[in-house]
C-alpha cells in the first residue's frame, strides 16, 4: 500500500508531501491542475525513465519518495534476490540531478531502473486511458484468461522450459554451423596435425639440435684441437702431466721445513689430480669423436623441418608449435566427433519439445476450462454498466509454434449489440465501452493477482449518470481488497471515495505551483458542488452534492 509520496522540485510542484490511506482514494482537479504531474512523480518511483525537463528549478536537483507498507505482499524473495534490505515500510527514491543523471535508491540502497520496475510492477498498477487500449492486445486478453485459469506457476514453468528448449535449440544451430566449415577444414587441419606430430616438438628441442649439428660440422677441427690438446698433457718431454709430476716431486722435499712448504706441497697435488681427470675426459670425449655424415643429415633434416613449420605457422618458438598442435588436435578431435554430439543435441531437443508441448496442452485445457465463466463474468457484470447486449466469443486454438505463453491463439472478438457482428474489440468497441470493459477486467484481475494498489486515471472517461454510478460502486467494490485510487471528473465517482484529494494551482507574483490537499467533509461538498454547477455555487448544487455524499457514506 502506498502510505506516503513526497515530491520537491518536479513540474510545476515546488514542495509536496502527502499521505494516504486503504481503501478507495479519489482524486479531483480542474483539467490543467496538474493530475498528470501527479501520475507522472509516481511513475518515477516505479522505474519510469526521466530527463531534464523534469526539474522545475533547472540548478536544483528533484526528489521523488514513496513509502509503501508491504508486510503482506511477499516480497522478501525479491529483496534477498536482489540484495536489499527489507523493510515492511520500504522507501523507493527518484533522484534527477540538475547535470541530467537520474540515480534511484530502495531502502537508501542505489538500485537500476531494471530493479526499480521490476518491484514497481508488484507495488502499484497504474492504468492509464493509454493501457486501455492493452486491452484489444493479445497478450493482455491471455493474461487475464491465464489469471483466472490459476496458470501463473504452470506458466512459470513452462517459459522455464522454453528458455532451456530455445538455448539447446541455439547450441544446436552453433553445431550445425560448424559442421558446414568444420568437414571443409578438417582435411586441411588434419594434415597440419600430421605434419606437427611427426616433428620432434619439445620445449628447447632447436638449441639441443643445433649445438648437436655445429659439432657434426666440425667435427675434423674438434678432433685437431683434442688431438692437440692430448699431446700437451702427455708429451714426454713438455707434457703438462710429466712437468707438474716433477714439481710436485720437488715440492715433496721441503714439506718438513714448514707449514708454507707443506701448503704449496698440497695445491700442487690437487692441481695434478685436477688435470690428470682433465686429459681423462678429453681422452673420453676424443674417443666418441669421428666423422658420421649420416646423424649430420639427420640432425640438418629435424632442424630444417622446425625451422620450416615456425616459418609456416608464423611463430617464433616451439612452445608456440606445440600450443598450435593441441589446438589442431581438439579441432580434429571435435569434427571427427561432431556428428554424433549433433545427434545427441537433436535427441535432446526432442524430448524438450515433448516436454514443452506437454506443458502448453495443460495451460490450454485449464484456459479453455475458465473460458465460460469468463464470458459469463464480463457480460453480466457489463449489463450493470449500461450494455445489456454486450456479448463476447472468446476461442482458444492451437497454435503451430511455442510462444512465450504457451502454443495458443486466442481470439477474443465482441458486439455490443443483439445480433450485431462480433470483431476485435480495437475494431468494434468505442472509447466509453472499452473503458466498462476495462474496469470489469480489472476488477477480475485484482481478485485473482492480489495486486497491492490500483490506480485508474480517467476510466469513467465517456460515461456519465447511473453509469458512471455503478462504475464508482466496482471501484468502491474493489477497495475491499486493495487501495484503489481513482482520478476523475466526476462528482459520482468522487463522492464514493473514503477519502478525497483535490489537486489544484496557486499563482504567485513570479510563477504558477501545483499542490495537492486532502478535503474535509465541508470541503468535499464543495468540490462536489462545483463538479457539478461550476464555480457559481447554487443552493440546488451543494444540495445535490449532500446528496450524493451522504448516499455515499
Amino acid at each position: 500500500m502506498l502510505s506516503t509520496l513526497s515530491i520537491t522540485n518536479y513540474a510545476l510542484i515546488d514542495s509536496l508531501e502527502v499521505g494516504f490511506d486503504k481503501g478507495f482514494t479519489v482524486i479531483t482537479g480542474e483539467t490543467g491542475a496538474g493530475k498528470s504531474i501527479l501520475l507522472g512523480g509516481l511513475s518515477l518511483v516505479l522505474g519510469k525513465r526521466a530527463d531534464l525537463s523534469s526539474l522545475r528549478l533547472k540548478d536544483q536537483k528533484c526528489i521523488i519518495e514513496g513509502v509503501f507498507k508491504i508486510d503482506t505482499y511477499g516480497l522478501q524473495s525479491f529483496f534477498e534476490e536482489n540484495d536489499l534490505d527489507y523493510d515492511v515500510h520500504t522507501v523507493i527514491r527518484r533522484e534527477i540531478l540538475s547535470s541530467g543523471k537520474s540515480r534511484a535508491f530502495i531502502n537508501d540502497t542505489p538500485v537500476t531502473l531494471d530493479v526499480l520496475s521490476r518491484l514497481g510492477e508488484n507495488l502499484i498498477d497504474i492504468h492509464s486511458q493509454h493501457q486501455t487500449m492493452q486491452l484489444t492486445e493479445n497478450e493482455f486478453q491471455l493474461k487475464l484468461v491465464d489469471a483466472l485459469a490459476n496458470n501463473q506457476q504452470r506458466l512459470a514453468v513452462y517459459v522455464k522450459s522454453l528458455k532451456a528448449y530455445r538455448k539447446a535449440q541455439g547450441e544446436l544451430d552453433r553445431m550445425m554451423e560448424v559442421q558446414l566449415t568444420a568437414n571443409k577444414e578438417q582435411d586441411y587441419n588434419t594434415f597440419l596435425l600430421s605434419e606437427l606430430e611427426k616433428a620432434p616438438l619439445k620445449v628447447g628441442v632447436v638449441e639441443t639440435l643445433e649445438e648437436e649439428y655445429e659439432q657434426l660440422n666440425n667435427v675434423e677441427l674438434i678432433m685437431e684441437h683434442l688431438s692437440k690438446g692430448d699431446q700437451l698433457f702427455n708429451d714426454e718431454q713438455i707434457g703438462v702431466l710429466s712437468l707438474v709430476t716433477e714439481m710436485r716431486q720437488s715440492l715433496s722435499k721441503l714439506v718438513d721445513f714448514g707449514a708454507n712448504y707443506k701448503e704449496l706441497y698440497q695445491r700442487v697435488q690437487s692441481v695434478l689430480i685436477e688435470l690428470d681427470d682433465i686429459n681423462s675426459e678429453l681422452q673420453h670425449i676424443q674417443e666418441g669423436v669421428e666423422p658420421n655424415p649420416e646423424a649430420l643429415e639427420q640432425v640438418s633434416s629435424k632442424l630444417q623441418l622446425l625451422y620450416n613449420l615456425l616459418k609456416k605457422h608464423n611463430v617464433n618458438d616451439v612452445s608456440e608449435l606445440i600450443e598450435i598442435k593441441n589446438e589442431l588436435a581438439d579441432k580434429v578431435f571435435e569434427t571427427a566427433h561432431l556428428d554424433e554430439k549433433i545427434a545427441l543435441k537433436t535427441r535432446e531437443l526432442q524430448d524438450m519439445q515433448s516436454v514443452l508441448e506437454e506443458q502448453a496442452v495443460v495451460l490450454r485445457e485449464k484456459r479453455k476450462e475458465v473460458i465460460p465463466d469468463l464470458k459469463s463474468k464480463l457480460e453480466a457484470d457489463l449489463a450493470q454498466l449500461g450494455m445489456p447486449s454486450a456479448s463476447f466469443q472468446i476461442n482458444l486454438n492451437a497454435a503451430d509454434s511455442f510462444t512465450a505463453t504457451g502454443m495458443d491463439e486466442l481470439h477474443f472478438l465482441f458486439t455490443a449489440n443483439r445480433g450485431g457482428n462480433y470483431g476485435e474489440l480495437k475494431k468494434v468497441a468505442s472509447g466509453g465501452e472499452l473503458s466498462r470493459i476495462m474496469l470489469v477486467i480489472k476488477a477480475i484481475l485484482a481478485k485473482y493477482e492480489k495486486l497491492p494498489t490500483i490506480m485508474f486515471d480517467e476510466i469513467d472517461t465517456g460515461v456519465s449518470g447511473e453509469i458512471s454510478n455503478r462504475m464508482a460502486d466496482i471501484m468502491k467494490e474493489m477497495s475491499g481488497d486493495l487501495q484503489v485510487f481513482s482520478i476523475t471528473h466526476l462528482p459520482q465517482v468522487a463522492s464514493k471515495g473514503n477519502h478525497h484529494f483535490k489537486v489544484f494551482k496557486t499563482e504567485g507574483e513570479e510563477r504558477t505551483m501545483t499542490n495537492m490537499k486532502k478535503l474535509a467533509e465541508e470541503e468535499r461538498i464543495v468540490e462536489l458542488a462545483q463538479m457539478l454547477s461550476g464555480n457559481d455555487l447554487s443552493a440546488s448544487a451543494l444540495a445535490h452534492a449532500k446528496q450524493l455524499l451522504g448516499s455515499s457514506i
